[in-house]
């Protein structure tokens, strides 16, 4: 018999008895895979000598075999060392993450997986985890939002109402809103709500640290047709959405090759200028992400449109020098 036939069969076998609350007996198994007894006989023993824990019980007058209760949700999974060590990289990435529930739950699966390593390729992978590294940005501690995120996570999944108390970004202005939850947002090392605000009437979002009080009510809600989160998102230059806008930035020729090196936003066209600058342009919706994104630039950069960016840009310049121009 073909080695592919015995390995398909027992795969067989063993989906059967995760199926099975109470176990299955060897006629019964025979039955479903369409052999005969002594097969799956010699296929229960096989797997049992692999370390699959099957085992067996007494039932009236008849042999049960089953799966230990572990076994039916940690299966070993064939995993190749690159694939492992791709795991771990993200591992690492996720570091962010630490004080939330998917922090949490991405360490309990990383110990569940090195729990069914063989102790050569724990430490084949020890030795490729010393080939990477991984720096990321210092996170804001996000263990206060634990709480909170759960409820957003059900919110989502059960397509549930929330009701919040959200401080505006600008002051210290409070509303009371309903919102319709779509999905939790992570974005450069913090958590928003993108969703239907039923104070508003339009798709908002909103950051987590400034929610005031959250509650799951027992409202429900369906997304509307057509709706393309992605490609609302896409056309954010971040996570803020607004009014569409046409810009245009020229940026000096000392940071011209690192503006023209990344990805910025979809739609960027960036042309190089004879003196070595870059005029950098994109479509958008809404310019004040924009706005502090050109101004962590300097004089390096300069908004030649729209004219309303350029005029912020303008007075945001205009209060700094008042600030530094007071001295000490």
């Amino acid at each position: 018999m073909a080695r592919g036939d015995q390995l398909s069969r027992q795969w067989k076998i063993i989906q059967a008895l995760i199926a099975s609350r109470r176990g299955r007996s060897v006629p019964e198994l025979a039955e479903m895979v369409d052999c005969h007894v002594r097969t799956v006989y010699r296929d229960l023993e096989a797997l049992q000598v692999a370390g699959f824990p099957v085992m067996t019980e007494r039932d009236g007058h008849r042999m049960i075999w089953s799966l230990l209760d572990p076994a039916r949700h940690t299966l070993p999974i064939p995993l190749s060392l690159p694939e492992l060590t791709a795991l771990y990289f993200g591992r690492s990435l996720a570091g962010v993450l630490k004080g939330t529930v998917f922090y949490d739950a991405l360490e309990s699966l990383f110990a569940k997986i090195k729990s069914l390593l063989p102790a050569d390729m724990l430490e084949l992978l020890d030795r490729a985890q010393e080939s990477l590294a991984v720096a990321v940005a210092p996170a804001k501690a996000h263990a206060p939002y634990r709480a909170m995120i759960e409820v957003v996570s059900q919110a989502i999944l059960q397509r549930r109402r929330l009701e919040m108390v959200y401080r505006a970004m600008h002051g210290r202005a409070e509303t009371r809103r309903r919102v319709a939850p779509y999905r939790l947002l992570f974005f450069e090392g913090s958590f928003y709500i993108l969703g239907h605000c039923g104070l508003r009437q339009e798709i908002r979002v909103f950051a987590l640290d400034r929610i005031r009080k959250l509650d799951l009510t027992d409202e429900t809600f369906a997304a509307p047709e057509g709706l393309n989160i992605d490609e609302f998102l896409k056309s954010s230059f971040g996570v803020f959405h607004g009014p569409p806008a046409s810009i245009k930035i020229r940026f000096g020729k000392e940071i011209a090759g690192y503006i023209t090196e990344k990805s910025w936003h979809p739609s960027q066209k960036v042309s190089t200028r004879a003196d070595g600058s870059v005029i950098f342009e994109a479509e958008v919706a809404g310019t004040e992400e924009i706005k502090h994104w050109v101004l962590k630039w300097g004089a390096k950069a300069e908004v030649l449109a729209p004219a309303s960016l350029r005029q912020e840009i303008r007075r945001e310049a205009e209060e700094m020098m008042k600030t530094y121009g007071r001295g000490k």
